[in-house]
């Protein structure tokens, strides 16, 4: 078997392959090619695994995006996607050789982190990825809809128009654009995703509805997408600038006449709305899911990449099993900045890479690892200080579905 990139010849190979890896058939896209989640998948970045005989048995690709850190520090990432192999070829090191192959092209490329959406959690923290933001649904039964008054006063001072998804594309791009710079965890939306309606709603030429808010000079600063099915109203994503566009659109979905519920897809842990609704219990949270997952492809150069709230050092023994790698690395934090040096000092904390991944956007606590018995610590007082480190501004969100 061998590994090879592919080229734009290689599109009906690539895809009929990715598609029986899923046991699916591709979906007809436009005259232009656009209209499927697959319609921008980068060919100069995917990879074929060929058998012995010439026959490809497997698939893996890479997105370009960005990736905004705490600190609101915008950096390049690679989002790893479309990876599959024939059932036929499975437990047979396939994907483990596509894994390894990209790991070294995304590092030749000079890039530090890589991000994925794992389609099955088991897979990928043996090739150094950890969970490193969270997810949810909210669903508020219609009839306990009633917000509370704001105790400490203010009141929205903009206004919410209904538009149809195929007359404010622009606005779509150019307000989630102002949002994923300022949100940890976020990820871009390049303009030919929009433009090639590649992934899932409101990027999705999908019908929906978009409840767009404006401020009070009428520029769009928030928007939520949403459809109706009998008497649920499903709202995809709620983007907004500040929370109290979030709260303006939340009340427009709750206000909708003719339904007895409202669900709200891909909702923020830390949202206030439960805290907003009358009836604290109104409000029912399930489907909580890990999202966007990490791996750092250079230990210093990631961790000094993002931005620190808190000062101090700490020694950090890091394992990189897949790779075969294992390195010692004091970081220390000074005025928001970090210096991350290899070190012979005793460590504070040791480590896998994976949970290294998971804890570095700030979602999840170096503690709750310790606690969980992955995270090694070798002081009392390290796992408190790695979590005063480690914390964001506030909670990493990750929205783009690749």
């Amino acid at each position: 078997m061998k590994i090879r990139s592919t080229t734009d010849q290689d599109l009906d190979v690539f895809l009929g392959t990715l598609h029986a890896a899923f046991g699916r058939f591709p979906e007809t896209p436009a005259e232009d090619g656009s209209g499927v989640w697959w319609s921008a998948t980068e060919l100069n970045r995917s990879l074929l695994a060929v058998a012995a005989d010439g026959r490809p048995v497997g698939t893996a690709s890479a997105y370009s995006f960005e990736l905004t850190l705490p600190g609101q520090v915008i950096t390049p990432v690679s989002g790893v996607s479309n990876v599959g192999v024939l059932p036929t070829h499975r437990r047979q090191g396939v994907l483990t050789a596509m894994m390894r192959h990209q790991l070294a092209e995304l590092r030749a490329r000079g890039e530090v982190l890589s991000v994925l959406l794992a389609s099955e959690a088991l897979i990928y923290g043996r090739f150094g990825y950890g969970p490193a933001t969270y997810t949810g649904r909210l669903t508020v039964p219609r009839h306990q809809a009633a917000l509370a008054a704001p105790r400490a006063g203010g009141a929205d001072t903009g206004s919410v128009e209904v538009l149809r998804r195929a007359e404010c594309g622009e606005i779509l791009e150019e307000v989630y654009d102002r949002y994923r710079r300022t949100r940890p965890g976020a990820l871009s939306r390049p303009h030919r995703w929009w433009t090639l309606g590649a992934g899932q709603p409101p990027i999705a030429p999908a019908p929906r509805y978009i409840a767009v808010h404006r401020d009070a000079d009428g520029v769009p600063d928030g928007y939520a997408s949403y459809s109706l099915d009998g008497d649920t109203l499903t709202v995809d994503e709620t983007i907004a600038v500040d929370d109290a566009v979030s709260t303006a659109l939340a009340r427009f979905a709750l206000e909708h006449d003719l339904i007895t519920r409202v669900v709200f897809k891909h909702f923020p842990s830390e949202h206030p709305l439960r805290w907003q609704l009358a009836d604290f219990n109104a409000a029912q949270v399930g489907n909580s899911t890990d999202w966007l997952w990490v791996r750092l492809l250079d230990v210093p150069r990631a961790l000094t990449s993002r931005g620190w709230f808190s000062d101090g050092e700490l020694v950090l023994d890091v394992d990189d099993p897949f790779l075969g790698e294992h390195g010692r690395y004091l970081l220390a934090v000074r005025d928001g900045k970090a210096e991350c040096v290899p070190t012979d000092r005793e460590p504070d904390l040791s480590l896998d890479v994976r949970d290294l991944g998971a804890v570095y956007l700030g979602g999840t606590t170096p503690s709750t690892l310790v606690r969980a018995g992955h995270i090694r610590a070798h002081r009392p007082d390290a796992a408190a200080l790695a979590d005063a480190l480690f914390r964001a501004e506030r909670p990493p969100h990750c929205l783009h579905w690749f």
